[in-house]
């Protein structure tokens, strides 16, 4: 069987290390193919090398643009590969410009897709990652959902005979890690100056179009970070950096403190440090639960509604409506009593991933 999978941004990466190697422990081929809509090296590079990943077999260079730019670009770019490489399967990941326009790739040519993380929903239009994901269950082949939540998605839009529960292979990764971390085989993060990991201060990350493209609420949510009784280590994506340089808006302010992007092992290490996590980040809400570290997301909605329930995460649309030391209670709130349980499953995903491959490819051809 050969599996093409389609990647192009940080959480792609993070999701691809077990899914490699998971093929890699089987006779399988596995052709990976990165897009380069993250071109950033703290966003794509340091997740080849620090996790494990093989190099791509393709790289594509994309780089930026605005969405239908790139997501136009990766199209053009994968049509000669998909019809060279003519694969068994093409795995795409998530809910990025890349996802789609693989998904749309493949289709075309009638190559069988595999969504994984399929079935996620946050019910809200305006993110274009909502877009992406809709679009891209509704013209896979096999739906590879990460939880129960998802699946119930997926039936209550028809799709259910084509979805399966595969559990989240972010837990694979991220509880491997956790693990290594622990065990002191990676170095202590680069944490931004003027934090002190020996004390308790919060991690941060933004990066969201509604949170960023706005002037007036960049600086409003920045602001009451910045009022926070807590150091806040701001891990700065490109996005919000180039956004607040455009709006003339200092990120460092109270206590705020910026730093880079962290390659993954250093991000899990630095949640790991922390008494919270303060973010608008799909993968850190999840993160954190499962490091079990309080989350506050800088969002009205979130696809991981498993978080919310058990209490781990809380959600915050307008931390500037909250007075200051209402919010310096919710970022640093207790953490819940009680078993959260295994909501994202076990940490074997990626096993079960190529596992339903394999059995869907074996009924096609038996069908």
């Amino acid at each position: 069987m050969k599996v093409i999978s389609i990647v192009g941004a940080r959480p792609q990466l993070v999701k691809l290390a077990p899914i490699a190697a998971a093929f890699a422990r089987t006779e399988h081929e596995h052709v990976i193919v990165h897009t380069g809509q993250h071109y950033d090296a703290d966003l794509s590079d340091v997740f080849f090398s620090g996790l494990g990943i093989p190099d791509p077999d393709v790289h594509l260079g994309v780089g930026s643009g605005s969405h239908g730019v790139q997501t136009g670009s990766v199209l053009s770019a994968l049509d000669p590969v998909l019809d060279r490489e003519q694969p068994d399967w093409v795995l795409v990941y998530g809910d990025t410009n890349s996802t789609i326009a693989g998904a749309l790739s493949a289709v075309k040519m009638h190559l069988p897709v595999a969504h994984l993380e399929a079935g996620l929903r946050s019910f809200n239009r305006r993110m274009p990652e909502e877009h992406n994901r809709v679009l891209t269950d509704h013209c896979a082949d096999l739906l590879l959902a990460p939880t129960e939540e998802a699946m119930r998605h997926l039936a209550g839009e028809g799709l259910a005979d084509r979805a399966r529960l595969a559990g989240d292979v972010m837990v694979d990764i991220c509880l491997r890690i956790r693990d290594q971390v622990r065990a002191g085989e990676f170095p202590a993060p680069e944490l931004p100056e003027g934090i002190d990991p020996s004390e308790p201060f919060l991690l941060a990350t933004l990066h969201r179009p509604d949170n960023t493209d706005d002037p007036e609420r960049l600086s409003a949510i920045l602001g009451s970070l910045a009022k926070l009784p807590v150091p806040v280590a701001l891990a700065a994506h490109p996005r919000l950096v180039s956004r607040a340089e455009a709006h003339g808006i200092d990120l460092a302010q109270g206590n705020v403190h910026v730093g880079r992007p962290l390659p993954y092992a250093s991000l899990v290490a630095a949640v790991l440090a922390s008494v919270g996590v303060v973010t608008d980040s799909g993968g850190l809400q999840k993160e954190a639960f499962l490091l079990e570290r309080i989350c506050t997301t800088i969002r009205p909605e979130t696809e991981w509604v498993e978080t919310v329930d058990t209490g781990w995460n809380v959600l915050v649309p307008d931390p500037h409506t909250l007075a200051p030391d209402e919010l310096a209670a919710t970022v640093t709130r207790p953490v819940p009593a009680g078993d959260p349980g295994t909501p994202y499953g076990d940490g074997r995903a990626a096993e079960n991933v190529v596992r339903l491959m394999e059995e869907w490819k074996e009924g096609r051809r038996h069908a």
